[in-house]
């Protein structure tokens, strides 16, 4: 892509409304030092020096995306307990819209802990406990699905199947989206099979699209990756699918063009955590500002490379992939 046209489409991101809806969780890390093993058991003991509060998984999302717009909400559920507290907290300080985060005093706000040495994941603890939404917060949801979908430029389902996203909430999403004419797009999880169709992208990974092709099972070879995303072209029945392939790049495939493939661009890996968040984020952004579907696939990637060269869930910067295309020209 010219720089002059990657300009420009971050230029026209800058005034979009994105809502993202999905499960919302805490990240917190730990960050310290390893000066020895314990005399208790043959593990490092970390002498803790820092600690850090990101929104995670949907929350990540609008956060890669807040990073791009002027505006983006976010559409979940969290407990009325601590981590729900410093979820808020953490997407208040981020410049995130909560008018949309129901709370729900049945439920636990999924929180999840690394301890981090020197650059180096020593463990990650998770602390959720998936629970049906009360019929309370499952009537605040329709709501802010009515209230929020309407004034957005597109809206990005990410999908942990924690239990918020149902197919009843989906056919809601949607309804309302089509109505109003907006992007939708779905970063799925094969854990919670609820269908999509109609919507304009959706974005698994490797692992995620053979197991909806229902080829996760193959006993040798490498499956052929166009002819994954072309079957789920099908049977999701949506305008586009993104494959998300790691070292190998993205694979667009869209009823309306043909295949495109954009390879990821070397560089020092340290955190694959969230990237398919970044992923999602710039590509439905880069559509609501009009970009070619090509063109948001490219700044997708670029985006990814840029963000798996970080530690923790870590964000893009409009600079950092302004920058990146300059020194790829």
């Amino acid at each position: 892509m010219q720089i002059e046209r990657v300009r420009q489409i971050l230029e026209a991101a800058r005034g979009k409304r994105i809502l993202v809806a999905g499960d919302l969780m805490l990240d917190e890390y730990l960050w310290g030092e390893v000066q020895r093993i314990s005399p208790e058991a043959p593990v490092p003991v970390v002498r803790i020096t820092g600690e850090s509060r990101y929104p995670g998984g949907a929350a990540n999302v609008a956060r890669n995306v807040r990073a791009f717009t002027d505006w983006t909400g976010v559409l979940g559920l969290a407990g009325q307990d601590e981590g729900g507290a410093g979820l808020a907290a953490a997407l208040g300080e981020a410049g995130i819209d909560v008018s949309g985060l129901v709370t729900d005093a049945g439920c636990a706000t999924t929180v999840k802990t690394r301890i981090i040495a020197k650059r180096q994941q020593v463990v990650r603890v998770d602390r959720e406990r998936t629970t049906p939404p009360s019929p309370a917060a499952v009537a605040a949801a329709f709501e802010a699905v009515e209230r929020l979908v309407p004034t957005a430029d597109g809206v990005i389902v990410s999908d942990y199947a924690k239990g918020f996203l149902t197919q009843e909430l989906a056919n809601h999403i949607l309804r309302i989206a089509n109505a109003h004419g907006k992007i939708v797009t779905v970063d799925p999880s094969p854990a919670n099979p609820v269908d999509w169709a109609g919507v304009t992208a959706i974005k698994p990974n490797r692992v995620e699209a053979l197991r909806a092709a229902g080829l996760h099972e193959m006993a040798s070879g490498a499956p052929d990756m166009t002819k994954v995303g072309t079957r789920l072209l099908g049977q999701w029945r949506t305008r586009m699918v993104l494959l998300t392939l790691g070292e190998e790049g993205m694979l667009l495939l869209d009823r309306d063009r043909p295949v495109v493939r954009t390879p990821a661009r070397a560089r020092e890996v340290f955190d694959v955590s969230g990237a398919g968040d970044t992923a999602i984020s710039v590509f439905t952004l880069a559509l609501c500002a009009g970009a070619a579907p090509e063109e948001a696939a490219w700044l997708a990637t670029s985006a990814s490379g840029i963000v798996v060269g970080k530690l923790g869930t870590a964000t893009v910067t409009p600079s950092e992939l302004i920058a990146d295309f300059e020194g790829n020209r």
